[in-house]
């Protein structure tokens, strides 16, 4: 076991579960739920810690093509909720298909990799961007833009990682900009106001906007030492939306304030330095890139959700990690934190 690591994950966790219970006061059940789905999660993360990493380079092909084809299967034939399919019924329960993906195409970009470890090329890189676009572009289609981004983020990393050349990176990054408009077109309008309403909340105050007003409303009121733990008035008056989920950070401002926001950014901070000491200090080449895009995928979690509640970044449905409430996501951070644990206890060994 990694004790940094393990000390960190604790803490937010603990924090996490803390601010849920004040913010989830009218929902008992979401804190009996969110205490079993740790529960789940610290038995998940237990399994991958013990889990070689040369196994978890086994894994990575059968996992990435089973998760394309659950991706397949769910715009076929799966559940639609509010208007996103991105559920697929498997009979004793429903499973969400992208929640694989954020694990299983960094395992197979760092499988890829680690194959082609000696002489990597163009045509390589080429065909790592096929391997993103396919499972990114299930996911648009469901529609799921929040987590569309969080998986081409961790695939993107590994790339990175791998040796992609810096002309490469400037001129891909100069074609995203240049595509923007041909982006605009291509989205929905929901996703068009989501952009609107991040210029200018106060256009719609009762409508789009109300979700980032009101989460902006709650982080001012907090001032600099917070209302206090069960204080949070916007929060227990029912002004802060989705309070349990994505906007729970929202609810810890208003509580524990600007020293409360300082303590939780040094110790995402934490986490993902120790992270990247764990990638730089990995034993092989599939090792190093999976442990670095786990930590890009750290940072974009928290980054991304951060940004939209106080409204830097449109919102599009993220979770902070180790703390919001939900099952799915949390049993995804385990994995990436068994894999870590894994990667970190396995240091000494070189598997070609």
């Amino acid at each position: 076991m990694d004790f940094a690591l393990a000390i960190v994950v604790a803490i937010l966790t603990l924090t996490g579960f803390m601010t849920l219970f004040s913010a989830g006061y009218s929902y008992p059940w979401r804190i009996a739920d969110q205490a079993r789905n740790i529960l789940i999660a610290l038995v998940v993360l237990v399994i991958f810690a013990n889990i070689h990493p040369r196994y978890l380079m086994k894994m990575a092909l059968p996992l990435y093509l089973v998760g394309v084809l659950l991706l397949v299967a769910t715009l076929v034939a799966g559940t639609t909720i509010k208007g996103a399919t991105r559920w697929l019924n498997i009979g004793f329960t429903q499973i969400q298909p992208s929640e694989i993906m954020k694990i299983a195409l960094p395992m197979m970009l760092a499988w890829f990799f680690h194959t082609r470890q000696e002489s990597i090329s163009g045509r390589d890189f080429a065909i790592a961007a096929v391997i993103i676009a396919v499972p990114v572009a299930l996911i648009l289609k469901q529609p799921d833009m929040g987590t569309a981004i969080l998986v081409a983020a961790a695939g993107a990393s590994v790339v990175f990682f791998s040796g992609l050349p810096w002309r490469w990176l400037f001129a891909i990054l100069g074609t995203a900009l240049a595509s923007l408009p041909i982006i605009w077109t291509f989205m929905r309008d929901y996703q068009r106001q989501r952009v609107l309403t991040l210029l200018d909340p106060t256009t719609d105050p009762l409508g789009k906007g109300f979700h980032t007003l009101q989460a902006l409303i709650a982080i001012g009121s907090g001032g600099v030492f917070g209302k206090g733990w069960m204080e949070g008035t916007q929060a227990h008056l029912d002004f802060i939306p989705e309070r349990t989920s994505d906007f729970l950070f929202a609810v810890f401002s208003e509580e524990f304030g600007l020293v409360g926001n300082l303590f939780l950014l040094a110790t995402y901070f934490a986490l993902i330095c120790i992270s990247m000491r764990i990638a730089i200090n990995a034993s092989n080449t599939f090792s190093k890139l999976l442990a670095g895009a786990i930590t890009v995928i750290f940072f974009t979690y928290t980054f991304v959700n951060m940004g939209m509640v106080s409204g830097i970044l449109p919102v599009v449905g993220v979770p902070l990690p180790f703390m919001s409430y939900g099952g799915t996501a949390l049993l995804t951070l385990g994995t990436c934190t068994g894999m870590l644990m894994a990667i970190s206890a396995n240091k000494k060994y070189k598997d070609d």
